[in-house]
Parts: C-alpha cells; sequence; structure tokens
C-alpha cells in the first residue's frame, strides 16, 4: 500500500486523502512555526478576549456585506449577460465596455474611484452602502462572463428542437435553458462567492469598519500585527474553505471538475 501516491484521474480514497491533507498541514505549520522562530516572533492570542465582540461585529458586517454584494451581482450579471447578447447594439457595447473596464482594472481602484468620485457626486455618504455597490459593480462583471460562456455553450440545436414540439419562448428558457444554465454556472458561481469575502477586505481603505479594519484597528491599539493577522486569515478561511469545499462537490456532482 502507497499512501501517498495515486494515479491522476482517479478518485482518492477519504481516508487516504485525509492522510494527505493532514500531512500537508503539518508541513505548512512547522514551516510557520519555523520561519516565526527564525524571526524571533512569539505570538500571543490574549486580545482575542478583549476585543471579541469587535472581532464579532466586524466578522457578522464582513458577511452581511458579501451576502448582499452577492444577491446585487448576481442580478447584474444576469443582466449585463443577457445585455451582451442583445440586438440593440449601443446596449450590447455598454455591457461589452463594462465588463472589460471592471475585468480589466484592480478591484482597489475601483473602490477610489466609485466611493470619491461617483459617491461623492452622487451624494452616497454610507459607506456600507457603497461597498455594497462597488462590490456588487466587481462582481457582476465576472458573474455576467460566467453566464455568458455558459449560454455560448448551449447547443442551439436543443433550442430549434424545443420550438419544434411546440414549446413557447418562456417554456423554452424554463424548461430547458434555465435547469442546464444552472448546472453549468453552479460550481463558478459558488467559487465566486469566496471571491467575493475575501475582496470585501479591500473596503477597508474607505474604513468601512468589516474584519480587516477591525483587525487594522486593533493591532494598530495593542501592536500585535503578527497573531492579529494570523488570525485575520484564520477566520476568512473559516468563511471561505466550506464555500469552496461546496464548489468541489457541485463540480464532482455535476461533473464539471477538469
Amino acid at each position: 500500500m502507497r499512501p501517498f501516491t495515486a494515479a491522476a484521474g482517479v478518485p482518492v480514497p477519504p481516508a487516504k486523502a485525509a492522510l494527505n491533507y493532514l500531512a500537508v498541514c503539518v508541513v505548512v505549520i512547522a514551516v510557520v512555526w519555523a520561519s516565526l522562530a527564525a524571526a524571533g516572533i512569539s505570538l500571543n492570542f490574549d486580545f482575542v478576549a478583549q476585543y471579541r465582540m469587535r472581532i464579532w461585529d466586524g466578522f457578522c458586517m464582513t458577511v452581511g456585506i458579501s451576502a448582499a454584494s452577492l444577491v446585487a451581482s448576481l442580478a447584474l450579471g444576469v443582466l449585463v449577460a443577457a445585455g451582451q447578447g442583445a440586438r440593440f447594439l449601443p446596449l450590447r457595447y455598454l455591457c461589452d465596455f463594462y465588463v472589460k473596464i471592471i475585468r480589466g482594472t484592480p478591484l482597489i481602484v475601483q473602490v477610489y474611484f466609485f466611493y470619491y468620485i461617483i459617491g461623492t457626486a452622487w451624494g452616497i455618504d454610507n459607506r456600507v452602502l457603497a461597498g455594497i455597490l462597488i462590490l456588487s459593480l466587481f462582481s457582476g462583471a465576472y458573474i455576467a462572463e460566467i453566464v455568458r460562456g455558459s449560454l455560448l455553450s448551449l447547443d442551439a440545436g436543443q433550442m430549434e428542437a424545443a420550438r419544434a414540439v411546440g414549446f413557447t419562448r418562456a417554456q423554452t428558457l424554463r424548461y430547458v435553458v434555465a435547469p442546464q444554465l444552472v448546472a453549468r454556472t453552479l460550481p463558478a458561481l459558488t467559487g465566486q462567492v469566496a471571491s467575493i469575502i475575501k475582496d470585501s477586505s479591500l473596503l477597508s481603505v474607505i474604513a468601512v469598519i468589516e474584519l480587516t479594519q477591525t483587525m487594522r484597528e486593533i493591532t494598530a491599539t495593542n501592536y500585535n500585527f503578527f497573531g492579529g493577522f494570523l488570525l485575520l486569515g484564520a477566520l476568512y478561511l473559516v468563511l471561505t474553505l466550506p464555500i469552496m469545499a461546496v464548489s468541489h462537490h457541485f463540480e464532482k456532482r455535476l461533473d464539471y471538475a477538469h
């Protein structure tokens, strides 16, 4: 028996996978611990008890912002994907321009631009609302490409067959297109949720009191930067690892694993 080897493309038994994940975790922890020791850094997490309510509030704010941004970006992404296939050319090119600009520029640039220029011009003073709008615009462009790619991958012959048996356009969309679209986009959309959660950390640059900004304020008080940001990373993993596991499950279940 070879506990640390497996042929490519062959499913790994759960026990064997768990053993190897455990081995990887042990090695990573050992390397990090040795690096901290070599740098003369000692970790101290005593501050957690003192600031637990602030950390919890920041955690909840991150979850709330991410959830609201997900709902808004899903709606925006579907509309933009539909607009990219519109017959009205100005609408098609507007949607295409939006996707290219958003995907081609860093999120931090968009945060500054939309909050300090667009937000100021239109009187958006609420930082949380501004953060949700910014994240929604950013994530919406990626979701639009996910949806558009899935639409383009559908076999046009299925639409023709549905029309041939008497389906209306609405029935074709409901019974033929929608089920396949959900199956094709679900793994990627689930992964996008994890991206939204991580991207929300950049809202700290406009002083939205989410998890990252909360930890920055705490570490500025106690100067425990290494412990604070290691805890911050762990809290983000608490949110993102289950989501990535769900995404992986959908990939295998829907046969989209590459």
